[in-house]
């Protein structure tokens, strides 16, 4: 799959890594993805889809979807040109953490699911990806993903909902209700979690209140911001500094 084609990064996100984590050391074990990852998880109608695409613009960074994970789980073709952009470590990294996941967080994934859950940890084992829902927030370790909630008012997500998909109020709420219930019995079946619980995210995105572009600008920073700590843990911090503004030179 060709990367996303670059676009300008607007002043305010100038800082934002467009790399990542620079990896372990080549003679050693790849500890951690290669790079971070925006994890996107949304409320039916939120328009989370929206705002991760518009996320990967501004990071010039690939937007794994609905529709592009189940088209490469599908297509070996297609699969198999993305495998050949990961790296080896990157590929055993990705096998490793779906290991630790059946054993120590009990994992209870279908064998039809396990493929498209080993795409997830692929893909964020490479780095500098943004995907939408299949529970990547909850699969991925922490220390390497940005994992938000986009929500917003029901009556919002079902008015949105009515005019994408042509439908009745009543049939868009009946819509909204199914979608949010098929979701959340997902995470519950594989992982036992709950997408209602805030304790689980980076950061809950009110879609309403920001719009697109404003949620996928305040997405943005918290890359910014998880990136610079990274770096900070890394390679030990500044004697000083006063922010992270003044850190990142801005």
């Amino acid at each position: 799959m060709p990367p996303p084609s670059p676009v300008s990064i607007p002043f305010e996100l100038q800082g934002a890594p467009v790399h990542g984590f620079r990896g372990n050391a080549p003679d050693g074990p790849l500890t951690h993805p290669r790079g971070l990852t925006v994890a996107i998880s949304r409320q039916a109608g939120s328009r989370g889809t929206e705002i991760a695409k518009k996320v990967a613009d501004i990071l010039t960074w690939q937007v794994f979807d609905h529709d592009t994970l189940d088209y490469l789980v599908q297509n070996d073709d297609a699969r198999a040109q993305l495998l050949a952009d990961v790296p080896a470590d990157a590929r055993a990294w990705a096998d490793a953490q779906l290991g630790h996941l059946q054993r120590d967080h009990k994992l209870n994934a279908d064998p039809e699911v396990l493929p498209l859950i080993r795409l997830v940890l692929t893909v964020a084992a490479r780095g500098n990806a943004v995907i939408v829902g299949r529970a990547a927030g909850f699969l991925l370790p922490p220390e390497t993903t940005v994992h938000v909630r986009v929500i917003a008012p029901t009556e919002a997500r079902v008015a949105y909902l009515a005019q994408e998909l042509r439908l009745t109020r009543p049939e868009a709420a009946e819509e909204v209700r199914a979608r949010d219930e098929r979701r959340a019995l997902f995470l519950d079946r594989t992982l036992a979690r709950d997408p209602a619980d805030p304790t689980a995210y980076d950061a809950v995105v009110n879609a309403e209140r920001l719009g697109v572009e404003g949620a996928a600008q305040f997405i943005g920073w918290a890359v910014r911001t998880k990136q610079m700590f990274a770096e900070i843990a890394e390679s030990g911090p500044p004697s000083t500094f006063t922010d992270l503004d003044e850190l990142a030179g801005v």
